[in-house]
């Protein structure tokens, strides 16, 4: 069996994976699956998410910026053309309403689905909070709502090491964070979910972990993670997408550049995803923001120009959205 490292504050332990009794959900991957028409693209997908029909929204950072598609992979429409600087994250609540981030433009904004309507503007556009000074925003990337409050919690990774919490209608609560290593500092939180119970779940990536919160930021736990980067979760599992090895080890199989699937203890349940990176229906190039549909399956957004096309000689789109049928 795998094993996973579980630690908190005061211990680390070792635990086995899967967890007795747990059934480990099986994926396979859909080749092909976005039918993007002519001469559309993504250049590459950022983050994705669903929404009640199903309906599949990718925000990607070509001159689309919102692109939509039903489950099977059929184009719907599209929307945002030059509204935003630099695409990065999606969250679709409840009610169908979009949260956006835009890293560059230091926002998050709340939409109606078709791009027609914006509720409120977290963030003031253009003009960031000065750099790790834990202000609102610098290079926010990431949204999640807590189905236990309600409450909006907005990682600000880039140039902050800070979670912001909000209510429903974008008032400004609480933020916790800073920079560091040590429980409850972070090194470019980038992506979270908020579980049943509240606990806030946060990719710490470049501290090669998971943090455990609870709303108020109270740390409870930490779990270690290669570099996790995108995360998601339903009421069983969480669903982490891990990003890739440095430079100086590209090639080494097993670190990152897949999905793994952990219960909500933090104990790991499977993974999938080639052990090498790539181009193929089963692999990944470098995962960035990961969704679920009602019938558990799973899409994978990655920033693959960025990570492989861009330093290709010529720099050239490569594949930036996968989607993982679950088959058990």
């Amino acid at each position: 069996m795998a094993t996973a490292t579980r630690t908190t504050r005061r211990t680390t332990t070792t635990v086995t994976s899967p967890k007795a009794g747990t059934r480990a959900p099986r994926f396979e991957p859909v080749p092909f699956w976005a039918k993007i028409p002519h001469p559309m693209s993504f250049k590459e997908a950022t983050s994705v998410g669903v929404d009640s029909q199903d309906r599949v929204y990718v925000f990607n950072r070509g001159p689309w910026s919102m692109m939509i598609f039903d489950r099977d992979g059929n184009y719907l429409s599209t929307w945002g053309q030059g509204q935003f600087q630099r695409p990065h994250g999606i969250y679709i609540d409840a009610k169908d309403d979009l949260f956006l981030a835009d890293d560059l433009d230091h926002t998050v904004r709340k939409v109606s689905r078709d791009g027609q309507k914006t509720y409120f503007v977290l963030g003031t556009p253009g003009k960031p909070a000065p750099w790790q000074g834990g202000g609102i925003f610098n290079r926010p990337t990431h949204i999640a709502i807590s189905p236990k409050s309600g409450d909006v919690f907005v990682t600000d990774g880039y140039g902050n090491s800070r979670v912001h919490r909000f209510t429903s209608s974008g008032k400004y609560v609480r933020s916790w964070g800073e920079p560091g290593d040590l429980p409850g500092q972070f090194s470019l939180p980038l992506n979270l979910t908020i579980l049943p119970d509240g606990r806030v779940v946060v990719c710490d990536r470049e501290n090669f972990r998971i943090q455990v919160f609870d709303e108020e930021g109270k740390f409870l736990e930490q779990w270690h993670m290669h570099r996790p980067i995108a995360i998601t979760s339903d009421d069983r599992f969480i669903y982490v997408g891990e990003a890739g090895a440095p430079p100086v080890q590209k090639g080494v199989p097993n670190l990152g550049l897949r999905v793994s699937v952990l219960d909500h203890s933090g104990r790991l349940v499977t993974r999938f995803g080639n052990p090498q990176g790539g181009e193929g229906p089963d692999q990944f190039i470098s995962p960035h923001g990961i969704a679920l549909d009602s019938r558990g399956d799973i899409y994978v957004a990655e920033v693959s120009y960025t990570a492989f096309g861009s330093q290709q000689n010529p720099p050239r789109e490569v594949a930036s959205l996968k989607k993982w049928r679950r088959v058990t």
